[in-house]
Formats: C-alpha cells, sequence, structure tokens
C-alpha cells in the first residue's frame, strides 16, 4: 500500500505543528506493521530524512510556480498535492494539519486530515487579510472533503462539530504528547547551566508557546504588573518567543506593553528559544504561567507536566481544562485580577505547587506518540481493498 504524507512542516521545527510532523513520522516508521507499507512525504523544502527515517519512507519535493513564502503559496502546495499523490499511486493520504488539499471522490484515495484547531473561524481578528480570509474557507471547504479527521482533543471534535457541521461519527480522537526530549530528566546543574546562559538565575516565572495576541501575554504582563505593585519581592517573569514584527496585528509587542507598564527591570525578553534549550528553561522556573484564550491542544503544558513544572492555565481556554485536568492551576484568562491571584497564589503555596507537579507527572500517561502514530496509520490502511489490515487489528486490541 502506498500512504502519502502531508509533511511540510519539517521546514517549522519550533512550531507545535512541527514538532507533531516530525514526532508523528517517528512514530510511524517504528510501527512493525508499517515496515510493509510504502510512504511518500511530500515537502516544501529539502529535508534529509534518510538519518531518521527507514527505507521505506521517501520524499518528494516541489513547489508551485508560484513561490514566495505566503499565504497563496501554501493555497496552491497544497492544492497541488492531491495531484501529485495521484501520479504517484498513493491509496491513502494523511495530512498532518488543516490543510486546503482536496482528493476528488472518483480520486479512489482515501483521506486523513489532523486538525489541530479551527482558530480563524473561531477568532475573526485571524481574517483580516483578504488571503486569510480566502485560506480560511478553501481550508473549512477542504476539512468538510475529508475522509476521516483526527481531532486532536475532544474539544477541537466539538469545534469542528459546531462550527463546521463535520459529522462527529466521521472524527477520531487522538492526543499528540510533546518532544521526548521534554521527558528526559534534567538535573538542577544542567538546568542551571542554560539558564544562567541567558543571564537569568533559577526561581523565575517562566511563560513560552508563542505570542500571538491569543497567548494573552499582555493581560499577563498586566497581572505581574499588578503583583509587583501589592508586593515587595516578585520573582522575574522570563518570555521566550520570537518577537514579530511591530505592525503584525496578531501578534503582541510585548517590548512597548512592558516599557509602557515600567516593569523592564523585571521582565526578561529571551526572544527565540532553541528547543534544545527548554527543557532547562521549564525546570529552572518556580512555574509555568500560559494563560492563552484558546488552544486546541496545548503542547507547552504537557511540556512542563514532563519538567515537572507547575501550571497555571486557562479554565475557559479551549482544550486546556480537558488536557490538563486537575495537574494545573486554571483561572479566568480574560480576567487580569484573576490572573494575579493566580500568580500570587502559586507563589505563596509551596505544597500546592508541588501538588500540581506531581499531578502533571500522572497525567503524562494520557499522552503517547505511539498511540496517535498507530491512529494515523489505522485510519490509512482501512483503505486496503479489503478494508482492515491484520496487524493493525491484533496491535489496537492488546
Amino acid at each position: 500500500m502506498v500512504i502519502g504524507i502531508d509533511a511540510s512542516f519539517l521546514r517549522k521545527p519550533g512550531t507545535g505543528i512541527g514538532q507533531v510532523t516530525e514526532q508523528s513520522l517517528l512514530a510511524l516508521s517504528r510501527l512493525p506493521e508499517a515496515a510493509r507499507h510504502r510512504f511518500i512525504l511530500y515537502l516544501e523544502e529539502y529535508e534529509d530524512i534518510s538519518s531518521f527515517l527507514p527505507g521505506n519512507f521517501e520524499k518528494q519535493v516541489f513547489l508551485p510556480r508560484w513561490t514566495r513564502d505566503d499565504v497563496p503559496r501554501r493555497i496552491l502546495w497544497e492544492r497541488k498535492l492531491a495531484e501529485k499523490a495521484a501520479l504517484d499511486g498513493c491509496d491513502a493520504f494523511i495530512s498532518l494539519s488543516q490543510s486546503a488539499t482536496v482528493f476528488p471522490k472518483e480520486s479512489g484515495i482515501r483521506h486523513i486530515m489532523v486538525v489541530h484547531d479551527i482558530v480563524p473561524i473561531l477568532f475573526p481578528e485571524y481574517r483580516g487579510k483578504l488571503t486569510n480570509r480566502i485560506h480560511a474557507r478553501v481550508v473549512a471547504g477542504a476539512i468538510g472533503n475529508a475522509d476521516r479527521i483526527i481531532a486532536v482533543s475532544n474539544t477541537t471534535k466539538r469545534d469542528l462539530a459546531l462550527n463546521l457541521r463535520v459529522p462527529e461519527e466521521r472524527i477520531a480522537v487522538a492526543y499528540p504528547d510533546c518532544a521526548p526530549r521534554f521527558r528526559k530528566a534534567v538535573s538542577e546543574a544542567e538546568a542551571d547551566h542554560v539558564v544562567r546562559k541567558y543571564g537569568i538565575g533559577p526561581g523565575y516565572v517562566y511563560h513560552g508557546g508563542g505570542l500571538e495576541i491569543r497567548k494573552n501575554t499582555e493581560r499577563l504582563l498586566r497581572a505581574y504588573a499588578m503583583l509587583r505593585k501589592d508586593r515587595d519581592h516578585v520573582p522575574p517573569l522570563v518570555i521566550s518567543g520570537k518577537i514579530h514584527a511591530k505592525n503584525n496585528p496578531l501578534a503582541t509587542d510585548v517590548q512597548d506593553i512592558v516599557d509602557r507598564l515600567g516593569i523592564g527591570e523585571h521582565v526578561k525578553l529571551l526572544a527565540f528559544v532553541p528547543e534544545e534549550d527548554l527543557p532547562a528553561l521549564y525546570r529552572g522556573a518556580l512555574f509555568f504561567a500560559f494563560p492563552s484564550l484558546y488552544e486546541g491542544f496545548g503542547i507547552p503544558i504537557v511540556e512542563a507536566f514532563a519538567a515537572g513544572t507547575p501550571v497555571l492555565a486557562g479554565q475557559t481556554s479551549g482544550s486546556v481544562p480537558e488536557i490538563a485536568g486537575s495537574a494545573a492551576l486554571l483561572v479566568e484568562t480574560r480576567d487580569v485580577a484573576a490572573i494575579a491571584v493566580g500568580l500570587e497564589r502559586l507563589l505563596d503555596d509551596a505544597p500546592f505547587r508541588e501538588t500540581l507537579a506531581e499531578r502533571g507527572r500522572e497525567r503524562l500517561g494520557k499522552f503517547s506518540w505511539e498511540i496517535f502514530a498507530r491512529t494515523l496509520f489505522s485510519e490509512a490502511v482501512t483503505a486496503m481493498p479489503d478494508g482492515s489490515d491484520p496487524d493493525i487489528i491484533a496491535s489496537t486490541n492488546l
């Protein structure tokens, strides 16, 4: 059987979808039952996959005539995939994120699409530009056209059913995981070495996971400033994430907000941090503040759990309560005062921090790349003539 995969996000390893792409491919390659199938990875840029994937994983690299890296190119590339997969004789195709790819029913190619979230549908500000509105529209249509949807949370499944009217029986749910590096133990000495590289010491409040407006960094900064007015000692707030252009309407201008609040001496902006340093940043933190307004899954929460770091997050933040369970302190993230109260509780209550850290480590058992990959594979192999794969049936009944 030939299974095509949209692996284009391998070129963006620092993103959540980039992590899901890489780890899904690795987990697929380790499934014994996958060894007798041929996989074709479709890429926008050359990636040397020979170092981490076996020989039955091939690659196809192409760009449309419009090569500028923007929304039109994305749409053209995703639409071209259907044609490429048909020419390559694919029996099934896995899109590892929501995309504009549509397979005509007469192609006979079974299309499985992973949907992480439908943020552009839920938040109108993400549809400000005409190209973004067009992309949101064509992606919504492609989601509706897919044979099967893998939602990364029950929250995303409900969003799809309510907002795009996708029948729930066409949607399976499979949780991804964090990258394996976060599950490896980081000693205090290792963490101390990394954090001092960035000019900070252990015991700070850490915020990461991106600086989009929905990540709610502005309210976190305002809550932190409020706390500093009421207390003699508050640990530094450390923020990592790419600093976007000031004219980007979907990004938070953190430097401007810090300056206006007069807290520059107490906030450390690290900008982009390499993936290999992130486990130590979590490990060195007193706790992790993640007051996002909405998440389809929320990989940073799982990363913090893996590091044994307590988490503050949002009780009305999409999938966050589903993913965090009772392992995080959940607050109303549209209320600056509520965020400040949550920060203060975690600063003052060491036993509660220890409880949350322990609960987080226990909750890690709910997240597995193997189960995620096995779900993808089992959906793909139903495209076989007899509609089943004995290896998959045997392994999923364990």
